[in-house]
């Protein structure tokens, strides 16, 4: 599923998954994400590597290897 901070995921579930296994998922990010929800069109501010938005429920994830760049944050979906 993931080779160390040099592989790729195929959805916002597998990093979700790979990240709460870890126990990252509540750990802050370094940097806060800022960027519009892809289910509300809400803006957001992702503090942690796992994020539920407040708005519509939509769970992100992101590893923290992948964290410093907003394109690896992935959606996982509502709820999830």
């Amino acid at each position: 599923m993931h080779d160390g901070c040099n592989g790729k995921f195929d959805n916002g579930k597998q990093i979700v998954d790979k990240i709460r296994m870890m126990g990252f998922n509540q750990q802050y990010m370094p940097i806060p994400a800022v960027f519009q929800c892809k289910e509300c069109g809400e803006m957001i501010t992702m503090t942690t590597f796992e994020y539920k938005c407040p708005h519509c429920g939509m769970v992100y994830g992101v590893t923290p290897c992948h964290a410093f760049d907003q394109e690896n944050i992935m959606p996982a979906g509502i709820d999830y």
